[in-house]
This record gives C-alpha cells, structure tokens and sequence, in this order.
C-alpha cells in the first residue's frame, strides 16, 4: 500500500498548488483589474461556480462541505 500512499500524497500536494495558483489569480485580477489577458475573469468564473452550488439546494450545501472538508484537512 506505498503506491496508494505516494500516489495520496501527490494528489495532496497538486491541490494545494492548484489552491495557491487560484490564490494568485484573485489576487492578481484585484490589482489589474478583469481584462488580463491570460488569467481571465477568475473571481468571476468562482461566483458562478458558488452560484451553482447554490441553486442546487441541499446536495449543493452538502457539496460545498466535501469541498471544504477536502481544502481544510491537514
């Protein structure tokens, strides 16, 4: 099970890379504004994102915990 736990480790780290390139893309839209050209409309694109979940109901609030769940385990 050291594959399983290796392969569980690079999926972690991903993430966390995925969620500070994210971090940086917000931050970067909020100093020059949302006409840069290679990030795009980020804040944008994830309040359509939260708006989804939303509409959902239930199985979207239960969606947003896993998410949540999933970015703040240590």
């Amino acid at each position: 099970m050291e594959w399983f736990d290796r392969a569980k480790m690079m999926v972690v780290k991903f993430t966390d890379i995925a969620v500070a390139l994210l971090a940086l893309a917000i931050i970067l839209q909020l100093l020059f504004g949302s006409n840069t050209q290679f990030l795009g409309d980020v804040a944008g694109n994830i309040i359509t994102f939260l708006k989804a979940f939303g509409g959902q109901g239930l199985v979207g609030l239960v969606a947003i915990g896993v998410v949540l769940y999933i970015l703040n385990r240590n």
